[in-house]
């Protein structure tokens, strides 16, 4: 007996398998059990004829309740279909049987009711086919950094400052040391660990205490952020490009079932490749002028600016050189314009607008300290990383990515909130 997965039926045709797994739906002829299994690996079927079973057996199966635990012995041959392959059952053993009132029935259910059940809701198909979406952008974003050379750094959680403030940042006491912060980006850590390994990057939670109800943001997600010494402007735009392309590739390469379940359109994602669309700040504004809004020249982009943007190309869009006047203290200046800097942000087409916010960093001591007091933030808390810029400072660039805000894109889905196991939300804790 070969004990293995529903993704691995296929390599053992004509065997007598054992899988274990859960019951995720059944029905039945009376003397044929059609059971729907899944093992986290897929879903399958098993076929048991009642002629073929114990008494026993087949009372077990007549007992069966969706979501119950079971371990399922059979036959692996292609499916009736002939696009997958299913069992002919020899036997069936219940490890746990499941209460007769699961809670999540075919009916439609509303989104607070779904998350109330989040811990049950996983097990959804839908569910379950963006979950291994992440998955996969994730090894793809680790893949990328080791084949370049890139060292991971952990960055801390708890951190005495900001990046760009505390407005936004949960705030603790932290025993008789004052106040301490949730970390919302692991950067300014990253840029101290560049000048010991190069090329580095992080992975790991970060905090918003934004209270924001839109389906952009969580108040808990993951970042991935990136720095590299002897870095400008153009080469960290370069890397972006690249590792976009990557995650998208590997997304095509190892989840079409799961894009399929979801429904999502992969030529969309087939038309994904370097390069990239590139306009400044000022070209943006221009256009989304003539769209109709009324951003001005030293505004920000919003949400709706970026998704009348991103519905015009097919690729993703850097928008590249903001005014100084919205952009963090850390930001290098443009030479050619000190009121802009040399930074981008990288917005996804199709209208999902932002997944990446990236600069070169400012690596002169007197004017990064200048800085510094220009955005009032307390110059002692930050002599740390003043001293990077005294002892052996290059030039250096990085950013940082949303891993919910790639997933989203990469599944076409419509809420960020579904792109996390249990998400955090200004009106959501549980469960």
């Amino acid at each position: 007996m070969i004990s293995t997965f529903v993704k691995d039926i296929g390599a053992n045709v004509g065997q007598e398998i054992e899988l274990k797994g859960w019951a995720y739906n059944f029905r039945s002829s009376g003397k044929i059990f059609f059971l729907q299994f899944r093992d986290g690996t897929g879903v399958t079927q098993i076929v048991y004829s009642k002629a073929a079973l114990t008494e026993e057996q087949w009372n077990a199966l007549q007992s069966l309740r969706i979501e119950s635990s079971v371990i399922v012995t059979g036959k692996a041959k292609p499916d009736r279909a002939g696009t997958g392959f299913e069992l002919d059952g020899t036997g069936v053993t219940i490890v746990s049987l499941a209460a007769e009132d699961y809670p999540i029935g075919k009916k439609e259910h509303g989104p607070d009711f779904l998350h109330d059940m989040r811990h049950l809701w996983l097990r959804s198909p839908t569910q379950w086919a963006i979950q291994r979406v992440r998955d996969t952008v994730i090894h793809a974003t680790y893949d990328y950094f080791r084949e370049k050379g890139f060292t991971k750094i952990d960055s801390p959680i708890l951190t005495p400052n900001a990046c760009e403030g505390t407005t936004e940042l949960f705030e603790m006491d932290y025993f008789d040391m004052g106040k301490a912060y949730l970390s919302q980006s692991g950067q300014l850590y990253l840029e101290a660990a560049v000048m010991s390994f190069g090329n580095v990057f992080d992975f790991g939670p970060v905090f918003r205490a934004e209270k924001s109800k839109t389906r952009r943001h969580l108040t808990e997600f993951w970042m991935m952020d990136a720095e590299m010494a002897f870095c400008d402007h153009e080469g960290n735009l370069k890397v972006q490009e690249e590792l976009i392309c990557r995650i998208v590739a590997d997304v095509l390469k190892h989840n079409r079932s799961d894009l399929a379940i979801l429904e999502r359109d992969v030529t969309k994602l087939e038309k994904i490749q370097a390069p990239f669309v590139r306009m400044t700040h000022a070209e943006a504004v221009a256009k989304l002028k003539e769209l109709g809004s009324d951003i001005g020249p030293m505004d920000d982009l919003g949400a709706d600016d970026e998704t009348k943007l991103t519905e015009l190309y097919e690729r993703p869009i850097f928008v590249e050189k903001y005014p100084t006047v919205v952009k963090a203290f850390y930001m290098k200046r443009d030479p050619n314009d000190p009121t802009h800097v040399m930074n981008a942000d990288m917005l996804a087409p199709e209208g999902y607008g932002e997944i990446i916010g990236g600069s070169q960093r400012e690596d002169d001591y007197e004017t990064l300290l200048q800085r510094i007091k220009e955005h009032n933030l307390p110059v002692e808390q930050f002599n740390w990383y003043l001293d990077l810029r005294k002892y052996g400072s290059v030039p250096h660039s990085g950013f940082g990515y949303g891993l919910e805000r790639i997933v989203r894109w990469m599944c076409g889905i419509h809420h960020i909130r579904e792109t996390i196991p249990f998400p955090r939300l200004i009106n959501r804790l549980t469960p």
